[in-house]
């Protein structure tokens, strides 16, 4: 059973401990077992409307003992996320308890006008001018911070609007991405390990794919889905969403009949932006030396590519990319290969986002323009011997010079 195999529970609350206050079936009793197993307990919650004291307090009331340590709030790291960042004035899209928090940690919230940071999370008073002033300020420098992103959460009556929907209005209005403090951001389950010892097998319980179960895999740690009917089965069994087992309810922990599976982190970041189409262009020059170009956003070498806008084919696009990043006119003289490899296709920006594309790669023909060695995306742009490449490739594009090479006739799929 799962309660043997594995020494820390995470928890998080609502969905999985209880509904709107009310305990849900074998929460109190399977909490009681796991203590008495000797069993280390934590509880994560998103909510950034409450304290690590009212939680501890809100569990009592309904039977389950809890402790100040245990728990770990959205609002509670947030703030401790402001002070490690030395930001001490910040503009509170909030409640009450979130401002608490922030305080204090010494973070000054009265004195807006040039906020260091806009924090938001949820506040049911909550109006359009204060959105208004959070996307001025972001716009003007303030560094933009999310508790949390979940779009809702489980009410008695359905579902209700979480703090993932005022993030998402001040995301889409300033056109800056924030940084989430939340689960299934690493942050709060590295708070919530960071006392634990590192040989101690830990597990994740929840009852949200996009937050607890892709959360605890990111961090690389097992996840189990509460979930009352048949759970959702994700495609791909590399899926950071597919938990490792599922069982009705917390009772669930103590039958012998449910398996967990083992997981092992892929070799690969999630991809957080989805997947994307992407080409890639490979370039001889008439001494079979291949066109490379440096990034300027990561400073590797690699094949021109780029993704495809709206609207266009990718023939059109790779045409495009290379003229915009080399000043070379193309013609495409064939297809290499569409690519789709999770490991070599995920790519990440230094500005945190990741995304998988997959890539449509064609060899093509100088047929005009004049070569641009640096451009606004590239640091240099040349000709290499195929026996003197550079050493720091981007990882997808040996496989793309590779299969140029060798798949002379016909086109390649992979």
């Amino acid at each position: 059973m799962i309660a043997d195999k594995f020494d820390v529970f995470l928890f998080d609350l609502d969905g999985v401990i209880y509904i709107e206050g009310s305990p849900l079936p074998g929460a109190v009793e399977s909490l009681k077992i796991l203590r008495e197993m000797g069993k280390t307990i934590r509880f994560l919650t998103n909510n950034p409307c409450t304290t690590q004291k009212k939680m501890v307090e809100r569990l009592k009331k309904i039977g389950i003992e809890a402790h100040i340590e245990e728990i770990i709030t959205a609002g509670q790291v947030t703030a401790q996320y402001l002070e490690r960042e030395n930001i001490k004035t910040a503009f509170i899209l909030g409640d009450e308890n979130l401002k608490w928090e922030c305080k204090q940690a010494g973070i000054e919230i009265d004195s807006i006008i040039n906020a260091e940071a806009v924090v938001v999370g949820w506040d049911d008073s909550l109006c359009f001018g204060d959105i208004k002033k959070a996307v001025q300020l972001i716009d003007n420098g303030a560094k933009f911070i999310g508790t949390n992103i979940d779009r809702n959460f489980p009410g008695k009556k359905g579902l209700l609007p979480a703090a993932g929907a005022i993030v998402k209005a001040v995301w889409t209005a300033s056109e800056k991405k924030p940084i989430i403090i939340g689960k299934p951001y690493p942050y709060m389950f590295r708070k919530a390990l960071e006392d634990l010892k590192a040989s101690s097998k830990t597990i994740m319980i929840g009852d949200n794919y996009f937050s607890d179960i892709l959360g605890a895999h990111q961090t690389g740690i097992s996840a189990v889905l509460i979930s009352e009917g048949k759970a959702n089965k994700f495609p791909s069994a590399r899926d950071f969403r597919n938990p490792d087992a599922a069982i009705p309810n917390l009772k669930g922990l103590f039958d012998d009949d449910v398996t967990v599976r083992k997981w092992i982190l892929p070799h690969f970041p999630w991809p957080n932006d989805g997947v994307k189409a992407g080409v890639a262009g490979v370039i001889f020059d008439k001494s079979r030396k291949v066109l490379l170009m440096r990034r300027v956003d990561n400073g590797l070498w690699g094949i021109p590519s780029g993704h495809v806008e709206p609207g266009e084919t990718v023939e059109e696009a790779i045409v495009r990319e290379i003229r915009e990043e080399t000043g070379l006119k193309v013609k495409i003289n064939r297809l290499i290969g569409i690519y789709s490899d999770p490991i070599s296709q995920v790519f990440s920006y230094p500005d945190g986002k990741i995304d998988h594309f997959i890539t449509t790669c064609f060899e093509c023909e100088t047929v005009g323009g004049k070569l641009i060695k640096r451009g606004e995306e590239t640091l240099d742009v040349n000709y290499f011997d195929l026996s003197h490449l550079p050493k720091n490739l981007l990882p997808m594009h040996p496989t793309w010079l590779r299969d140029a090479i060798h798949k002379e006739k016909g086109s390649y799929v992979r």
